[in-house]
């Protein structure tokens, strides 16, 4: 049985309590709200910290706010069931509920937090194994070694990026509120992540995911959205690829606008950009959507860090995107066949 390593942990009742033992703690301390990745992480010794500070016992980071026609506040500390069933989180972000709902199993959407599905440590073939498994191979770059087994002769990590609520928020063009003892500041959810398998967020250690806000220009009103995930399983297993999109059509029937983001191809969600804006000014058919898919795999650098062949991983980029726009098109949309 693996088992946790001795710490201290710490529940404070509010966010100035956990901001100031933060403080004092420094790079000792993490930052644990439900525990599904990093307690399991740190079993494995993946990760470490001598202090966990627990934030589920601040009511103010948990809940659901719908402005009613001016976005929606999401707690860093609302547990993914709660965002995945909230009536207002389905009726006007329905892909949102999608994405949060295909994370993982139950059990662990009831404890997993939507602050820490955003925090998700990235994952890899040759990291996400047991000490004894990773020892007997030498230790990587990401764990305290000086190689990327993925790529030998990389100077940099690939680990990717397994977030399901990251490049759906992404393409919603969702902010977020982080606390420090310095202070709040507010930044973009693509602003959170760095192309970095090892150095992945930009947040700092003593930070606080504090909120998350969804624009209303993006609710099911305005705009129209869809998820895609390709995983081994149609359960548990984390993505291999994900596909978030968002596409605004005028009057005309013309797009408007556009975004579009993929997820598990890099160590950060990778925005597929001129796939996008592709679709701007055209009618969202299928002559168009199709060449948004073929630019779309340009953006996708799949590595040999995770589940399926790399080659096939690339190719099934294009399907995923197809399906992803057709959705949001109306069109009907065939099970993709398996692989």
């Amino acid at each position: 049985m693996l088992r946790l390593p001795p710490l201290s942990y710490r529940q404070p009742a509010t966010l100035d309590e956990a901001l100031a033992i933060l403080a004092g703690e420094g790079p000792a301390a993490r930052i644990v709200a439900g525990g599904t990745d990093l307690l399991p992480n740190m079993k494995r010794r993946h990760q470490h910290a001598s202090t966990l500070v627990s934030l589920m016992g601040i009511p103010s980071l948990a809940g659901v706010v719908d402005g009613n026609g001016g976005g929606l506040r999401i707690g860093g500390t609302t547990t993914l069931s709660t965002v995945a069933d909230h009536a207002a989180v389905r009726a006007r972000y329905p892909a949102l509920a999608r994405a949060v709902e295909s994370i993982s199993s139950p059990p662990l959407r009831n404890m997993g937090t939507i602050g820490g599905n955003l925090c998700l440590d990235t994952r890899c073939t040759y990291y996400n194994q047991t000490e004894e498994w990773r020892r007997s191979i030498d230790y990587c770059m990401k764990e305290a070694g000086t190689i990327c087994w993925v790529a030998t002769s990389s100077p940099r990590c690939w680990a990717h990026s397994a977030s399901d609520a990251a490049p759906m928020l992404c393409a919603l063009g969702a902010t977020l509120r982080l606390a420090s003892r310095d202070g709040e500041r507010e930044l973009p959810i693509a602003a959170l992540y760095r192309d970095d398998g090892i150095d992945y967020l930009t947040k700092r250690p003593d930070d606080v995911l504090v909120e998350v806000h969804v624009p209303a220009e993006a609710d099911a009103a305005h705009c129209r959205t869809s998820f895609w995930k390709l995983r081994r399983r149609g359960s548990i297993d984390f993505a291999v690829l994900s596909v978030a999109a968002a596409v605004w059509v005028g009057p005309a029937g013309l797009v408007e606008r556009a975004a579009l983001w993929l997820g598990a191809v890099g160590s950060a969600p990778r925005e597929a950009a001129a796939a996008a804006a592709s679709l701007v000014g055209s009618p969202l058919d299928p002559g168009t959507i199709s060449h948004a898919a073929e630019l779309a795999k340009k953006a996708a650098t799949p590595m040999d860090n995770t589940d399926f062949q790399t080659q096939w991983r690339k190719a099934v980029v294009g399907r995923y995107v197809e399906a992803a726009l057709g959705d949001c098109a109306g069109l009907p949309v065939e099970r993709l066949p398996r692989h």
